[in-house]
């Protein structure tokens, strides 16, 4: 597990070098717990917890004293990178399922870190920043109802921040963008191959070229 670039994982710090994300990478903490361990609890110090193997869950104890399940972490999955920027920590608990190993970066630890390092902390905030627009583009393509223009005001964002002589490309998966537009993968190439169709893009793969920039604005704008 050691092997494991733990912070490649979460994606606040995946887009940072390589060089930054070693710098978080040597304050990870890696810990194999038992099953039924409970691995953080409100009052304890604030942690990013990434889970490298196993699973584990994340609950709140209601008023009744009833445990009310939240979300479960697999493989890949993490929880309180928030915590780590300066969000209030939620009343949580975090048990193991199964035999688990986690990487852990303590908020003391990463505080201290851009303390020493005001440019990693710079770099952050950027990248912080571009997120929150990222979840706001979302919202305003998840609104929109056909996902035809869901697909095209997508491109049309990519083709707006591109040099267009050199092509856009795709920036993730396309099961991702799938759910990023909030559709199948399945309508998702259907869409495109219709506006293939129309000639108003060309793809190949995640490359795209955009053949007919009005005609692409106005379903943009349906």
């Amino acid at each position: 597990m050691k092997d494991h670039h733990c912070t490649s994982i979460v994606p606040l710090f995946n887009r940072l070098t390589e060089e930054e994300q070693e710098q978080i990478e040597s304050l990870i903490i890696h810990r194999h717990f038992r099953k039924g361990e409970t691995v953080w609890q409100p009052g304890e110090n604030p942690l990013l917890i990434i889970v490298a193997s196993g699973s584990m869950k994340v609950y709140m104890i209601s008023g009744n004293g009833r445990e009310q399940l939240l979300r479960l972490l697999t493989p890949g999955s993490y929880e309180g990178a928030n915590a780590l920027l300066g969000a209030k920590p939620q009343d949580l608990y975090i048990d193991t399922l199964t035999e688990t190993d986690a990487c852990l970066l303590r908020k003391s630890d990463f505080n201290a870190l851009l303390e020493k390092t005001p440019q990693l902390s710079l770099r952050l905030l950027e990248l912080y920043a571009q997120r929150m627009a990222d979840t706001e583009n979302q919202t305003r393509f998840l609104i929109m109802e056909k996902i035809e223009t869901r697909l095209s005001a997508y491109l049309m964002s990519l083709f707006l921040q591109h040099d267009e002589s050199l092509g856009l490309e795709i920036p993730m998966k396309m099961k991702d963008l799938s759910a990023y537009l909030g559709t199948t993968p399945e309508t998702l190439s259907r869409k495109l191959r219709l506006l293939e169709e129309k000639e108003i893009i060309r793809r190949k793969g995640k490359k795209i070229q955009i053949l007919n920039k009005e005609a692409l604005e106005t379903l943009a704008e349906e």
